[in-house]
C-alpha cells in the first residue's frame, strides 16, 4: 500500500484508511479486508518511511502465534509502529537495515511483551491466581453485579447510556475485586487507562496518565505487602515462589491486568449489545432461550473484534509464513478482525449467528501468549448480556445505527456511549 503524506497522527503510523470504518461498524475496515483479497500476506508501507507485514489468514495468523521464532519482545525487536521518521532513516542506515540490539536481562514485568525464559514463568504465577475455583465463584457474583447494575438502570427511568451505567462498570467492578482495587478508585483508573489508550492524545499527555496509573499501582502493591487480602496481588505477593516478585514486576503485572481486565470487555459488552440490537432475529434468540449464549457468545467474539488489528510480533530471523518471507527484524502484524471472517474457515463469515458451531477463533489470540483471562471474560460476556436482554424488555437504542460514536482513535475498539430506552 502507498504511503500517504506524512501529517497524520505520528502514534499511529499504519496508513490511517486501514482502520477507517465507513460502512457497518461491526466489520473489519474496507482497506484491511482490501489487503487480504491481495493475500493471507501483505507488506505495508508506513507513514514514517517504514514498512511492515499484515497477517491476515485464519491459519497463517495461527501459525505466527504459534512460533517461537516470532518474537514478542519489544525491547530486543524495536517495533517500526512506533519509530519516528528520523529512528527509521538511523535503522535504515545501519547493515542490513537492523539496528542491532543487544540481549538483556528483563528486570520487569510486562509479560505481554515478554519471549521465554522469562514470559513462561511470570506466565506460570498469573496462572496460578486464576484458579477454576476463583472462576466459578465469580460466576454467580458476576450475575448478582449485572441484576444490581440493571435494577439501579431501571430506578432511574426507561432510559440509560449502556456504556455508562452497565458495560463499564460490571468489569470495573470484577477487575477491582480481583485485584484488590478499592472501588471508589474506580473512576480514577479508568479515566488514565481511557487516555493512555486514546491515539488521538499527544504523546506526552499518554505518557503522563499512564505514569499516574503505575504510581497508582505502587501504592497498591506497598498495600498488600503490609495488608494482604483474599485478592491476586496478595497472592503474587504472598505466596511461597522460589523467586518472589520484585515491586517494579509487581506494578507492571497488575497495571496491565487492571487495564486489560476492564477496557477490553468493557466496549466487548457494549459492542455485542450493539451488534445484537442491530440483528434483531439473533436478539430475539436470546429473549427466547438465554443458553443461546452459551455458545454465542464465541460467535460474537469471533464476529466483533475489540482491537484495531491484533497482537505484534518480530521476526528473530528469516521466516516463512504461507509462500512470502519475512526478513529478520521485521514487524508483524496479527489482523484479528479479519482472520476472524476468513471465508476459508467459516461459511458466510460476515453473518452473525448465535447457533452457528462452535468453532475456536483468535479473539483471545494462541499459542504461548492466549489471553489468561479469557474464561473470566466469557463469564462477563455471557451472564452480563442474559441478564441484560432478559430483564430490559424492549430493549432498543434511541439513536440511530450510524450516528452511535465509534472508538475508532483508540487502542481498544468500541462505542464512546450507546444510547437506549426499553419499556
Amino acid at each position: 500500500m502507498k504511503a500517504t503524506p506524512r501529517n497524520t497522527n505520528p502514534q499511529r503510523p499504519i496508513p490511517p484508511e486501514i482502520f477507517e470504518r465507513n460502512g457497518c461498524p461491526f466489520d473489519p475496515p474496507a482497506a484491511m479486508m482490501a489487503l487480504h483479497d491481495r493475500g493471507p500476506v501483505t507488506r505495508i508501507d508506513l507513514l514514517n518511511g517504514a514498512h511492515a507485514w499484515i497477517v491476515s489468514g485464519y491459519e497463517e495468523v495461527r501459525a505466527v502465534l504459534g512460533d517461537a521464532r516470532f518474537s514478542s519482545d519489544r525491547l530486543r525487536y524495536p517495533s517500526t509502529l512506533s519509530m519516528s521518521p528520523e529512528e527509521v532513516a538511523n535503522r535504515q542506515a545501519q547493515p542490513g537495515g537492523q539496528c542491532p540490539v543487544a540481549p538483556q536481562e528483563r528486570k520487569d514485568g510486562m509479560f505481554i511483551f515478554m519471549d521465554a525464559p522469562q514470559h513462561p514463568r511470570l506466565r506460570r504465577l498469573l496462572s496460578g491466581q486464576f484458579t477454576v475455583k476463583r472462576m466459578k465463584h465469580l460466576e454467580d457474583h458476576v450475575r448478582d453485579l449485572a441484576v444490581r447494575l440493571i435494577d439501579a438502570m431501571r430506578a432511574d427511568g426507561t432510559q440509560a447510556d449502556l456504556v455508562k451505567t452497565f458495560a463499564l462498570p460490571l468489569p470495573s467492578l470484577v477487575i477491582c475485586e480481583l485485584l484488590g482495587v478499592d472501588y471508589a478508585d474506580r473512576t480514577e483508573f479508568h479515566h488514565r487507562t481511557a487516555i493512555a489508550l486514546d491515539l488521538s492524545r499527544p504523546s506526552e499527555e499518554r505518557r503522563r496518565a499512564s505514569g499516574e496509573l503505575r504510581q497508582f499501582m505502587a501504592k497498591l502493591v506497598g498495600a498488600k505487602r503490609k495488608q494482604p487480602g483474599d485478592d491476586i496481588i496478595s497472592g503474587l505477593i504472598h505466596d511461597d515462589y522460589d523467586l518472589p516478585l520484585t515491586d517494579r514486576q509487581l506494578v507492571d503485572m497488575a497495571t496491565t491486568l487492571l487495564s486489560a481486565g476492564h477496557e477490553t470487555t468493557a466496549n466487548m459488552l457494549a459492542l455485542s449489545a450493539f451488534a445484537l440490537l442491530e440483528n434483531p432475529d439473533q436478539l430475539s434468540r436470546v429473549r427466547d432461550d438465554p443458553a443461546v449464549l452459551d455458545n454465542g457468545v464465541e460467535e460474537l467474539l469471533r464476529y466483533l473484534s475489540v482491537f484495531h488489528n491484533g497482537p505484534t510480533r518480530f521476526a528473530t530471523e528469516d521466516l516463512t509464513v504461507g509462500d512470502v518471507t519475512i526478513p529478520a527484524g521485521d514487524t508483524v502484524v496479527m489482523a484479528v478482525p479479519v482472520a476472524n471472517r476468513d471465508e476459508q474457515r467459516w461459511p458466510e463469515p460476515d453473518r452473525l449467528d448465535l447457533t452457528r458451531p462452535r468453532t475456536s477463533h483468535l479473539a483471545f489470540g494462541h499459542g504461548a501468549h492466549l489471553c489468561l483471562g479469557q474464561q473470566l471474560a466469557r463469564v462477563e460476556l455471557r451472564t452480563g448480556l442474559a441478564e441484560l436482554i432478559t430483564r430490559l424488555p424492549g430493549l432498543r437504542l434511541t439513536t440511530p445505527a450510524s450516528e452511535i460514536p465509534l472508538r475508532e482513535q483508540m487502542v481498544v475498539y468500541g462505542v464512546h456511549s450507546l444510547p437506549v430506552a426499553w419499556n
